[in-house]
Formats: structure tokens, C-alpha cells, sequence
């Protein structure tokens, strides 16, 4: 370990590799964590299976790239899917846990959760998968910096992806009637919105925004049908860090825990690489437990 602090000293480069790697793959932690954010703040449903959602949207990939289908191509199409999976399972299930207590929620969609890992396990397999992009590598600094070019294509579209979001949620009607409704539900309720169908949109709307995180993540990763629980964790780390309908603190925060890990990977070794974000979420949620306990004290 100590080696290989003192190689990042001697050898600067080596920082700008694991800085830019982490931003590239932060970045689309982001965006599976702002779906999250999404989902718990209107719904007030913690989906344990966000890491599944993703790792379908990537074996959804996978699977139209033996069609020959470019996972970029893909990309719509796989959106589309989880889309309209997350409604049914809205319909079918989380409807039923809305208004249920908050261990009811995460018993419903751990059990969610457990029944995707079977089904892609009996689907397509326990082996690794992984995308093809045919995107080539660009090499900085003589070579001693590279990264893949589809990390930089992905990045791209994160941006373009928040954006779109973020846009929808502001100008869209729809996306007016969801922050009403995050606001104050019976309050929305009164002034006519359907809440049971902003709340069917929003999960229908995460789902759709981890298909694009799993697509994006097939190409630069490997997919496996019980890697969904890490990603899961990640998502968890940065809502928990940032707060609901914080979407600058969500960057930021998903940004800096691809950093965290990618120096974990190289400093302590791959196998803690993951460990790390476990880490990071016993250490926020502690962080958390002083913050309300200090808060108890100020209104005491």
C-alpha cells in the first residue's frame, strides 16, 4: 500500500488517469443516483432494486448487440423498455407499498430485486458480459495517460441525459405536477393532479434513466446478473451524501465517489475497489445519525 502512495507522488500522471477515470465513471453513477433521488423523494419508496434496473438496461444491451444492434443505437430502444417495465411493476407491485410503512418498501423491492438477478441469471447466464463498442483508445502525455474513448462518449451523454431530465422536470406539465406532488401529495391531490399517475411516471422514469446508466455501463464494464446489489449501494452512498432534490450535490457527490474508488482500487488493490462504496455508506449514515442527533439537541 504504501508503495504505491509514494508511486502517485513520484509519478503525477498517474493522478490525472485516476482522476479522469473516476469523473467518466462517476458521472454515470450520477445519473442511476438522481433516479433514486427521484424515486424516494415523490414516492418516498427506498427501491433496493436500483442496481438491478441497471444491470438489466446493460443485458438488454448486450442482448440487441447480437442482433447486431450498436449499444449507442440501443440506447433508445433499451429506454423505451424500462420505461414501460417500470410502469407494470408500478401497477403490479410498488402501488400497493406507496402508502405502506418504510419496511414494507424495502421488503417489497428487495424481493423485486432477488426475482431480476434469477430471471437474468436464468435468461442469459452467470457468466460476465460486456458490450462491444469498437470505440478505439487515446493516449495523453506520451502514452502514460488512456483513456478508452467511449469513457468520453459516455460522459457526453450523462450530460445530455441530465439535461434532458432536468429540463422535462422544469418545463414539461408533467414534470411540474411531480415536484408538486414531492412537495406536498394531498396538497397536489386538491388541486387535481393524479397522484397515482405521477407516481407511476416517476418509477416508470427511474427505470427508464437506469436503462441508460446500464447501457452505458455494459460498454465501459462488465455486467453480471448479481453485480446490481453494488450499484444498489452506490446509489444509496450519493442520495444519502447529497439529499433529495439536491441534483448539483447528486454530481458532485457521484463524481467524487468514482474518484474515491478508483484510488481505493489502486492504492489498497482492486478487491477493495467495491468495498469502498460499503465503506463510504456506513460512514454517511453515521455521519447522518450525528447530524439529526445534534439536530435534536438545537430544538431541545
Amino acid at each position: 500500500m504504501l508503495d504505491n502512495i509514494n508511486l502517485l507522488t513520484l509519478v503525477p500522471t498517474l493522478n490525472i488517469q485516476l482522476l479522469l477515470d473516476g469523473i467518466f465513471i462517476g458521472a454515470i453513477f450520477a445519473l442511476a443516483a438522481y433516479g433514486l433521488a427521484l424515486v424516494w423523494g415523490v414516492t418516498n419508496v427506498k427501491n433496493l432494486a436500483q442496481g438491478e434496473f441497471v444491470i438489466m438496461g446493460g443485458y438488454f444491451t448486450w442482448y440487441l448487440g447480437t442482433f447486431g444492434v450498436h449499444p449507442i443505437v440501443a440506447m433508445p430502444i433499451v429506454i423505451a423498455i424500462m420505461f414501460v417495465f417500470g410502469w407494470v411493476l408500478y401497477i403490479t407491485i410498488i402501488k400497493y407499498v406507496v402508502t405502506r410503512d418504510l419496511f414494507t418498501s424495502l421488503l417489497a423491492t428487495f424481493g423485486i430485486a432477488l426475482v431480476i438477478q434469477q430471471a437474468l441469471n436464468l435468461a442469459f447466464g452467470p457468466e460476465v458480459r460486456t458490450a462491444r463498442s469498437d470505440f478505439g483508445t487515446l493516449s495523453f502525455f506520451d502514452g502514460l495517460v488512456t483513456i478508452a474513448e467511449i469513457k468520453f462518449i459516455a460522459f457526453g451523454l450523462c450530460v445530455v441525459l441530465a439535461a434532458v431530465v432536468v429540463t422535462f422536470m422544469k418545463k414539461s406539465r408533467m414534470g411540474q405536477a411531480i415536484r408538486a406532488t414531492a412537495q406536498n401529495a394531498r396538497a397536489a391531490r386538491i388541486m387535481g393532479i393524479d397522484t397515482d399517475q405521477v407516481y407511476a411516471f416517476t418509477f416508470a422514469l427511474n427505470s427508464a434513466i437506469c436503462g441508460a446508466a446500464g447501457v452505458l455501463i455494459s460498454m465501459i464494464w462488465v455486467i453480471q446478473p448479481y453485480y446490481g446489489i453494488v450499484h444498489s449501494i452506490r446509489a444509496f452512498v450519493i442520495v444519502t451524501a447529497a439529499g433529495l432534490g439536491n441534483l448539483p450535490a447528486v454530481i458532485v457527490t457521484g463524481l467524487g465517489l468514482g474518484a474515491a474508488e478508483q484510488y481505493s482500487g489502486f492504492v489498497l488493490g482492486a478487491e477493495f475497489q467495491q468495498a469502498t462504496a460499503v465503506g463510504l455508506l456506513v460512514l454517511v449514515l453515521i455521519w447522518r445519525q450525528i447530524e439529526l442527533a445534534r439536530h435534536r439537541q438545537v430544538v431541545q
